[in-house]
């Protein structure tokens, strides 16, 4: 258990948290973006603290780790993320119940490929392992078809401006989400091609960017698209 990888990533994502929130607009219309995304590293925060201290940590017979209080994290700290792109893709647009449905829809699949990731980890026969780790990587293509066909369409009905703040985050986010697996397969939980302090200093790497670097640069691209928005209504009027 690599102690110090644990506690760095406790120490950026606390400081991250409130650097989010420090700097994020409060009111209408980014203030909600803004609490979002603040709470996201905080919740990551304490899932590193967690593993600082070994809880939750589950080492199977063959040697390889499982860190519980990881997969806790993804499975709330995803949806939130998510939750903020499906709220770029609707802004000031859809139904209440347009909105809701994309959001159950995308939160229950996201849901899914954490938890049948944990299960894949826990699995000790190799055959179950990767039809577990199948099922979740479907789950996450499910979760890409939406970002990538339905909500960006609906983003770019909104105007060219939020469909190219929308555009920059999803991509931002879909890049760094992809070698989350790849991690997951080379690693001891999967193939065991890379070691176990490897695997954590790697995925600590993309929490940062998917949970701290992330916020600041959906945040910017949101800004200017919503300063875009309102001059073209000023414009218009």
């Amino acid at each position: 258990m690599d102690q110090t990888a644990f506690l760095t990533g406790f120490t950026i994502m606390s400081l991250g948290s409130l650097a989010i929130y420090a700097t994020g607009r409060k009111s209408y219309p980014a203030g909600h973006h803004t609490l979002l995304h603040a709470s996201v590293p905080f919740i990551a925060a304490t899932a590193y603290l967690a593993m600082a201290f070994g809880i939750g940590t589950l080492v199977t017979v063959d040697g390889a780790v499982t860190y519980v209080a990881r997969y806790l994290d993804w499975s709330v700290t995803t949806p939130i993320l998510l939750a903020g792109l499906v709220l770029v893709a609707f802004h000031d647009r859809g139904r209440t119940g347009e909105v809701g449905g994309y959001l159950t829809a995308i939160i229950s699949l996201d849901v899914l490929m954490i938890v049948t990731g944990l299960i894949s980890s826990l699995a000790q026969v190799p055959l179950v392992k990767w039809v577990w780790f199948a099922w979740s990587c479907a789950a996450f293509v499910g979760v890409l078809y939406l970002l990538w066909v339905p909500l960006r369409t609906a983003a770019n009905a909104r105007g060219t401006a939020v469909g190219q703040a929308y555009g920059k985050n999803v991509t931002l986010l879909t890049v760094v989400w992809f070698l989350y697996p790849i991690v997951f397969a080379i690693g001891p939980e999967g193939l065991k091609m890379i070691s176990d302090p490897s695997s954590v200093w790697a995925i600590l790497v993309m929490d940062v960017v998917a949970k701290v670097a992330y916020a600041f640069y959906a945040a910017k691209n949101l800004d200017a698209a919503l300063g875009d928005d309102g001059e073209t209504r000023r414009h218009a009027a």
